[in-house]
């Protein structure tokens, strides 16, 4: 099997500050977005091709949202330091919360944030390999 997309979705309380986080933060790409559909608006945000995306709906009655543990991870790899440092730097500027990450792999490769709804977001400098 070979998916052509993927698509990650959570619910939310603060659906405009996650937004902000993740387009002005992160520079995601607004693709999509919705609103009175059953009670929920949504929004979905992707990287250039749209073949990976974000979907945060909230909910006219709340959305529940259960607290995430600290290894709870979106993790954005970055195929050059100066784009992994504009990144870093991105996030910062937008008031970002730079945490400590639960899991000591990431510590001296990696800034690990949170969003706004307390989700570990890891900025790692490097490309992905697989063994």
């Amino acid at each position: 099997m070979k998916a052509a997309q993927i698509r990650i979705a959570r619910p939310t309380d603060k659906l405009k500050e996650l937004i902000q986080f993740y387009q002005q933060g992160l520079g995601l790409n607004i693709i999509g977005s919705f609103e009175g559909h059953d009670g929920y608006d949504g929004v979905m945000l992707g990287m250039p091709d749209a073949s990976i995306h974000l979907e945060f709906t909230q909910h006219v009655n709340g959305s529940p949202c259960p607290a995430p543990t600290r290894d709870n991870l979106l993790v954005f790899y970055f195929e050059t330091n100066e784009a992994y440092q504009a990144a870093v730097n991105q996030l910062k500027q937008e008031g970002a919360k730079e945490v400590e990450p639960e899991n000591g792999y990431w510590i001296g490769k990696s800034t690990s944030f949170e969003d706004p709804d307390g989700w570990g977001v890891v900025l790692f400098n490097g490309l992905f390999a697989a063994n």
